[in-house]
């Protein structure tokens, strides 16, 4: 087998899985301009009949129900070191989320993130519904408590109560300073004297989180069967999901927000319209004559960092997910952090991540370019069988593998070793592109000795395109190292593999076209090694068969000039000869 037809196998093959987001993009994300959120209408489906909830009610005839005096909704600021969220004091509904750490650019001016826009005011991200009846609309609230300003540490609760038909609903809100987390007790009281049935729905509404078509946003959640991701096309008709879920959520590749529920047994439902990602999730509950049950749960807001989510409940941790190499990619990314801690750099990380890897697969990759140095020694031997039995593809089959058994190459010895490296190479691009710790982290933020802004955000393209084109030209020297292809198609294939990359990365997150320049740069410098002093076997063999001809060519000098002297000797006078033979 030709090693190059499994070469250019390998290499298709990564540039397929590279570029399969680029070839398949998600929607065009929607234009988040600040329009005035238009009312819900009123539109109130047959109640389902509920089944019983397994939580035994509470009796509350023994106590006396708390005054209620509603309230017009006014905004309630939590100000945290981490976010400034904004509340309505009508139903508890989410007006604002912003991250005080995360902008959307690099721009100094730039703003703070918004994980809630106005436009996704209209379906009451964070309300409650009782029996689909949005309750910020068609209930009546009032507030306990005022603006909270916490400081490091420090921990605070809001509480919301409202009314809805005959149902009483107190909310009460625990926000701590240094988490994205915030704590919920929901109880529901039955005020009527007689049994009360019905469904309880938790919403949580978003548009796109970022424009980048690499970073989609989608509905994402965990249950029985593990994590799932639904993006836009597949939320068009809505999904359900009725048993073990976890928990749910809006989340791209940095932010997300999720809502962690008091029970699996709640009904997950999520869809997309009007450019907007909405889940519900729901509870049927069953009450007796003026009782009450209550439910915890708790709400994360923020960016997908491992040390936030560190010890949350109900596998939210999972929600840091690479894709088809994560349980690779995981550790990858634990060691770039560890680098990071020393080095304060993310570029930098990744160069000595870089570095680590090609240590650990340089006995792999040793092995793959000693092949390689071997199969071109024999590329003469082997262009002469091809043109020799060009006409007989059978015949030249058998005589290059008579080669490579004559020589002990392994045409494929070249390949596996690469085969191997591969899921490796896939995890660490999936983990540098969906790590929220690569975003707006520099490498250089400035081409030296300019005001000129360049690899000021790793997980934006590079702006002038270096990096991109100095990765085809290290592809482009590799390819001059290693030896031609015997197919003149091939070639020409190969030739043209640099182009195709750099087409691909030129968009890439710059820290991607980083790790892969690096890891170039690493390949060339040991394969340029090996062909300096590796001692190859095919090395010593041509030796010893030069030692061995040359023995050969002496010996048959020495013969030679033995037979002239014979052939001289008649030559003298005869009597002298034969005066020789008589001493003798």
């Amino acid at each position: 087998m030709d090693i190059h037809k499994v070469l250019l196998a390998v290499v298709l093959s990564l540039a397929v899985l590279v570029a399969w987001n680029l070839l398949f993009p998600p929607a065009p994300p929607p234009d988040r301009t600040v329009d005035e959120p238009e009312r819900p209408e009123d539109t109130r489906p047959v109640q389902e009949q509920p089944r019983l909830d397994p939580d035994a009610p509470q009796e509350i005839t023994d106590r006396e129900l708390p005054d209620f005096e509603s309230v017009e909704g006014e905004q309630i600021i939590v100000d945290t070191p981490l976010y400034r969220a904004t509340f309505n004091s009508a139903g508890g509904v989410l007006e604002h989320f912003v991250l005080k750490e995360y902008k959307q650019s690099i721009d100094p001016d730039s703003p703070k993130i918004d994980l809630v826009t106005p436009r996704s005011l209209a379906r009451g991200p964070m309300g409650i519904t009782w029996n689909h009846v949005p309750s910020w609309t068609e209930g009546q609230w009032s507030l306990e408590g005022d603006d909270l300003y916490l400081e490091p540490g420090q921990e605070k609760t809001l509480r919301f109560s409202g009314r809805i038909g005959q149902m009483k609903i107190i909310r009460e809100m625990t926000f701590l300073a240094d988490t994205y987390k915030i704590w919920e007790n929901i109880e529901i009281i039955n005020t009527s004297s007689a049994q009360a049935s019905g469904e309880l729905g938790h919403v949580l509404a978003s548009p796109e989180f970022s424009d980048n078509r690499l970073n989609p946003t989608r509905v994402a959640f965990f249950d029985d069967d593990g994590l799932s991701h639904k993006r836009e096309r597949h939320l068009r008709d809505g999904i359900r999901k009725y048993n073990g879920l976890q928990w749910a959520g809006i989340v791209d590749h940095y932010f997300m927000i999720t809502l962690i529920p008091a029970s699996p047994d709640m009904t997950l439902r999520a869809g997309h319209r009007d450019d907007i990602f909405e889940i519900t999730l729901t509870k049927n509950m069953h009450f007796e004559a003026n009782a009450s049950q209550s439910l915890e749960q708790f709400y994360y807001l923020g960016p997908k960092d491992r040390n936030y989510l560190q010890g949350a409940p109900n596998n939210l941790e999972k929600s840091i997910y690479y894709g088809w190499f994560n349980i690779l990619a995981q550790p990858l990314m634990y060691v770039l952090n560890f680098f990071y801690q020393y080095v304060a750099n993310y570029g930098v990380a990744i160069l000595l991540l870089t570095l680590v890897i090609k240590i650990i697969f340089w006995p792999l990759s040793h092995k793959s370019y000693k092949s390689m140095n071997q199969m071109k020694k024999l590329q003469p031997m082997m262009t002469k069988i091809r043109e020799k039995h060009k006409d007989d593809r059978k015949k030249m089959n058998e005589e290059i593998m008579r080669l490579y058994k004559t020589y002990k190459v392994n045409p494929l010895g070249g390949c596996l070793p690469i085969l191997v490296q591969i899921p490796v190479f896939i995890a660490l691009y999936q983990g540098l592109l969906g790590s929220v710790e690569l975003r707006h982290a520099p490498f250089i933020s400035h081409i030296p000795f300019t005001d000129i802004v360049w690899l000021a955000d790793l997980s934006a393209r590079d702006p002038f395109f270096i990096t991109p084109l100095l990765m085809g030209a290290t592809m482009f020297l590799q390819q001059r190292m290693a030896p031609a292809p015997g197919d003149p198609l091939q070639a020409k294939i190969m030739q043209f593999l640099p182009l195709v990359f750099i087409f691909i990365f030129i968009t890439f997150p710059s820290g991607l076209v980083i790790y892969w320049l690096a890891n170039n740069v690493l390949s060339i410098g040991q394969q340029w090694y090996m062909l300096r002093s590796a001692d190859l076997p095919l090395q010593k063999a041509e030796q010893k068969a030069a030692q061995k001809s040359g023995q050969q060519s002496g010996n048959n000098v020495g013969e030679i000039t033995e037979d002239q002297e014979d052939k001289q000797e008649p030559k003298k006078s005869g009597p002298g000869r034969r005066k020789k033979k008589k001493k003798k």
